[in-house]
This record gives C-alpha cells, sequence and structure tokens, in this order.
C-alpha cells in the first residue's frame, strides 16, 4: 500500500526518477562514464516501443484490486528487468542454439558481440511467438461487439457476431500457415514457435476465464482472477519487449547496460500506466484504447514481417506513437463537438 501512498502523495513518476538515477550511478560505477548515452538511449528505446502497453495495462489495471496493483509495480517490475529483459533472451538463444544457459551467460558477459550475433539468429523464433501471441491480443479485443467504436468500417465486421475467440483463434491459425508457407517455409521450429504463441494466449485467458466463472466467495475469487490478469500483463510485457531487447545490440553489445537502460524503461512504463489509472484518461479518451490495440497489431505483423524480411526496429515505435497520437486527437474532437451539441 505504500507504494501507491507514495504515487498518490507525490507523483507517480517519482519512483521512476529514483530508480533512474540509482541504475545511472550504478552503470557509472560499473562502466564508466561513457555508460551514460547508451543506458539513456536504450531506455528511451523502450519507453517508445512500449508506449501502447501502458494504455493497455492501465485498462486490465483497473479492474484489478489494490493489493495486485501493489504486487504489479513491485514485484511485476522485477519480473520485467530481470527474467523478460535480462534471462528471457538467454533462454532464447539458449534453446536456438542448442547449448547450455551457462554458456550463453559466458557468452554475454565476455563476448557480447557474438551474442548479439546468436540473439539476431534466434529472432525469428522470437518474433513469431510474440508476433502470434500479440496479433491474437488485438483480434480478440475487436472480435468482441462494442457500443464505442472508432474506425467502424474496419471494427464492425468482426464485431457484428460477438465472438472474440473464433476471431483470434482464425487470425493465429492464418498466421501459423503464413509462417510455415511464406515467411520461413517449411521451417517447422518458427511455425511451432508461433503455435506456442497462439497456445500461450489461450492458456492465459482460459485460467483467466475459469478463474472468473469459479468465484464463490468474494475474497478468494477476486484473489485468483488478480493472479490471471497479473499472469495475463508479465506475458504482455514480454511480448513487448521483444522488440526493444533486439533494437538494444544496435546500440551496445554489453549486457549489464543493456538491462540497465531497459529497467529504466520498464519502470517509467509502470509510472504511466499508474498516470492513466488516475487521471482516467482512458474514460475521458474513448477511443484511446482501441488506438493501442490497432498498434498493438501492426507491432505484431511487424514481428512476423522481421522472420523474413529485415524490418527497421525505430519502425515499431514510431508507428506505434502514431496510431496513439491518432486515436487521442480523434478522442479530443470527439470531446469538443460533445460539448459544442450540449451549448
Amino acid at each position: 500500500m505504500l507504494m501507491l501512498k507514495t504515487f498518490k502523495g507525490f507523483g507517480p513518476f517519482n519512483f521512476a526518477i529514483a530508480a533512474t538515477v540509482a541504475i545511472i550511478i550504478g552503470s557509472i560505477v560499473f562502466s564508466g562514464w561513457y555508460a551514460i548515452l547508451p543506458v539513456t538511449a536504450l531506455a528511451l528505446i523502450e519507453i517508445i516501443f512500449s508506449f501502447e502497453n501502458a494504455v493497455i495495462n492501465s485498462q486490465v489495471l483497473s479492474t484489478m484490486r489494490r493489493v495486485w496493483r501493489v504486487v504489479f509495480l513491485t514485484v511485476g517490475i522485477l519480473i520485467a528487468v530481470f527474467l523478460v529483459r535480462a534471462i528471457l533472451p538467454l533462454v532464447l538463444v539458449s534453446t536456438t542454439i542448442d547449448e547450455s544457459l551457462s554458456y550463453v551467460w559466458d557468452l554475454a558477459l565476455h563476448n557480447p558481440e557474438q551474442y548479439g550475433v546468436e540473439l539476431e539468429e534466434a529472432y525469428p523464433v522470437i518474433a513469431a511467438f510474440g508476433g502470434v501471441f500479440l496479433l491474437m491480443v488485438g483480434l480478440r479485443f475487436f472480435g468482441e461487439r462494442r457500443s464505442v467504436r472508432w474506425l467502424n468500417g474496419l471494427e464492425a465486421p468482426l464485431g457484428e457476431f460477438n465472438q472474440p475467440w473464433w476471431v483470434s483463434i482464425s487470425g493465429a491459425v492464418f498466421a501459423v500457415s503464413i509462417i510455415y508457407t511464406v515467411l520461413a517455409p517449411g521451417d517447422t521450429k518458427i511455425a511451432v514457435a508461433g503455435a506456442l504463441g497462439a497456445a500461450t494466449f489461450l492458456v492465459v485467458k482460459f485460467i483467466s476465464k475459469l478463474l472468473i466463472g469459479h468465484e464463490t466467495k468474494r475474497d478468494h475469487g477476486t484473489h485468483r482472477h488478480g493472479l490471471s490478469q497479473f499472469l495475463y500483463l508479465e506475458l504482455l510485457d514480454a511480448s513487448f519487449s521483444f522488440d526493444s531487447v533486439i533494437a538494444a545490440f544496435a546500440i551496445t553489445k554489453n549486457i549489464v547496460l543493456i538491462v540497465a537502460g531497459l529497467a529504466i524503461g520498464a519502470v517509467f512504463v509502470r509510472s504511466m500506466t499508474i498516470q492513466l489509472l488516475k487521471s482516467g484518461t482512458l474514460r475521458e479518451y474513448r477511443y484511446l484504447v482501441h488506438g493501442a490495440h490497432y498498434a498493438i497489431l501492426a507491432l505484431s505483423v511487424l514481428l512476423l514481417a522481421g522472420i523474413r524480411w529485415e524490418i527497421p526496429e525505430v519502425l515499431a515505435g514510431a508507428i506505434g506513437l502514431l496510431i496513439i497520437a491518432t486515436a487521442f486527437e480523434a478522442s479530443r474532437r470527439h470531446n469538443n463537438l460533445a460539448k459544442l451539441a450540449k451549448i
């Protein structure tokens, strides 16, 4: 509770600023003054790539109990920084090149350039998993009939039958088929990675639905529901981090500085999530959530395309910000027109 009280009294970005100062000081002690520039650049990359993630996070967080919000801000940050941005790439590289985790860890510390090469080679597997997972997130949202629509011509046909599960599953089947026939012809490992991305999404959502359906007591039931939502948020965060982890090696090969910079970005994304939640921005700007899901769909397409073609990393962040900004402006215009109608 203390953390949320701190946010309420002093603003949601104080913790992020304090963490940034501590991480930068630690980076300077470890690597010298030159560490400031790459760490700052990496933090900005993470924030830009994950802005739409903050919008989605705040939407889910608004339905969670206070205790699970605290867990998201504390344990969730540790998972986001150490498991997702540090350990997950090591595991993916280890699996792809069929070497032990200790070997890959030693490679990252003592031969970062070779580690960067190995990570690039593992990218198609990473992109297939994350791309299909995010595709299902976006399609499930638009597959549900909604009273508020932004781009009616696109959203009405998908939501007409109110079958979000079938829409997302059909999209995943199509995506895995495209992976196997076009993006990575005949490559079973990459196609299986895409299928695992779909399976992971279905398992997480199924568990969430199961726990909600078996709520018999408010206290116990909502805790189960909170746990499933927390796990869902962490998986979303992992999917969003794939691009920034890969892009990081264009700036520095030093694994410690990469983790430091992405950690700062991850903490600021959490702070943006809290700010959106506190300010009620999602309620006031009605198309912002729609924009975030369009950004998710765009990122999923770019991830999948990256299996075969070289996609500039900055493109994902630029497109995401452009879509979010357009949704924000459309919401502002709607609000202005609504005010004029009342006059």
